[in-house]
């Protein structure tokens, strides 16, 4: 694998337009057939009540977002002790004490009292049968995220963008989760500024989820590796979890981008990691990860330290036959520029893949360009 050059000005290529009223294109990978709110006729929240309880009922609905949402302040703020784990530099994030986790997991870190916003804490509820759409460059969610858990299925995600959520603390909530949901699709949105993940699966089984076209934006005044560069990105521990990761931007980055375990099946094709000042992959037991068509550039580490679950990264194309009795098709080379290694061909697990929605994977040689052009909010 040869390394080449990679401009990220690729990047900045802008296709922007004003959507209409409904969901754009289909869902592949995992999640493909899903329908989210279907036919149903569109709803248009004008206030923070009207979204969340068009998110929380019962009914198949369309929801698009034409303006900014802001929760921030809507529910007071909370004052507590907190930690400060990996440093007291004011580029350092601080733990919040939820749990007693400092007390527990960082009982020699200095102790602080800290003042966070009460809204981040909790993402607003998502009920089933529901598709949620920014329309242009309008549909934004500030300070609270979105959470789809106990069962719940057939949700689309697609052209929002969700920011400044208690960004300065660990704990301080999560922009979009997923735990114990199945069929679900985040497609074309932005996440920056979130005090702990931008995605994240939790233990319970998530089935079916297809992650495409977003953008996570780890621009940030303060993270654990207390440099500009967010550490908590992507976790998907669920214990029976099918990802299809395809054609996101994964920027200025430091680590769990991402942490992958539990009992997850990640198919992880035709994204883009750019910039990251620690290291992207972390796979720990019962992860498995199939890497193919990604580009990495200025990624010193793609993989934290030898995966103690399976990953195979189509080496080479020899070794990429391997993929054809499970996946119908050889898988694609990756590609590097100015990043380290990423080499491993277990094939134990490719199995896993029999009989399942499977995405389409080119060559890296047009990611960058492709992902400039689609991926993150305000894109369609």
């Amino acid at each position: 694998m040869r390394s080449f050059a990679i401009f990220s000005a690729a990047v900045a290529v802008l296709s922007s337009g004003a959507s209409a009223a409904g969901v754009t294109g289909a869902a592949e990978g995992f999640a493909k057939g899903i329908t989210g709110g279907g036919s149903a006729s569109p709803v248009y929240p004008n206030t923070n009540a009207e979204l969340v309880s068009y998110l929380g009922d019962n009914s198949a609905r369309v929801i698009v977002l034409t303006k900014t949402f802001d929760f921030r302040g809507t529910e007071g703020t909370s004052t507590g002790s907190g930690c400060l784990p990996w440093g007291t530099g004011s580029q350092c994030q601080v733990a919040i004490n939820k749990d007693n986790w400092c007390g527990n997991y960082q009982p020699d870190a200095p102790t602080t009292s800290i003042t966070y916003d009460n809204a981040g804490s909790l993402g607003i509820t998502v009920k089933s049968n529901k598709s949620l759409v920014g329309q242009g460059s309008a549909g934004k969610i500030l300070g609270k995220g979105i959470r789809m858990v106990s069962g719940v299925k057939n949700i689309i995600i697609q052209n929002i963008e969700i920011s400044n959520i208690n960004p300065k603390y660990v704990w301080g909530g999560d922009a979009i989760t997923i735990d114990g949901a199945d069929q679900v699709w985040i497609d074309r949105c932005t996440t920056s500024l979130i005090g702990r993940q931008h995605i994240v699966l939790g233990n319970s089984a998530s089935g079916r989820v297809s992650i495409t076209n977003n953008k996570i934006d780890g621009v940030t005044s303060w993270s654990a590796t207390c440099d500009g560069y967010h550490y908590w990105n992507m976790y998907f521990t669920g214990s029976n979890d099918l990802v299809t990761l395809k054609g996101n931007y994964i920027y200025h980055t430091s680590g769990r981008a991402p942490k992958v375990a539990g009992n997850t099946l990640l198919h992880a094709v035709n994204n883009y990691w750019y910039d990251n000042s620690d290291h992207a992959f972390e796979i720990t037991s019962g992860g498995n990860v199939l890497a193919e068509g990604n580009v990495f550039q200025n990624i010193d580490r793609v993989l934290d330290t030898t995966p103690t679950g399976h990953l195979f990264t189509a080496p080479s194309a020899g070794a990429n036959s391997a993929c054809s009795a499970s996946l119908g098709r050889v898988c694609q080379m990756n590609g590097f520029g100015s990043s380290g290694t990423f080499n491993q061909a277990n094939t134990n697990f490719l199995s896993n893949f029999n009989g399942k929605n499977i995405a389409s994977a080119s060559a890296y040689g047009g990611v960058v360009a492709s992902v400039g052009k689609t991926a993150g909010m305000g894109r369609i």
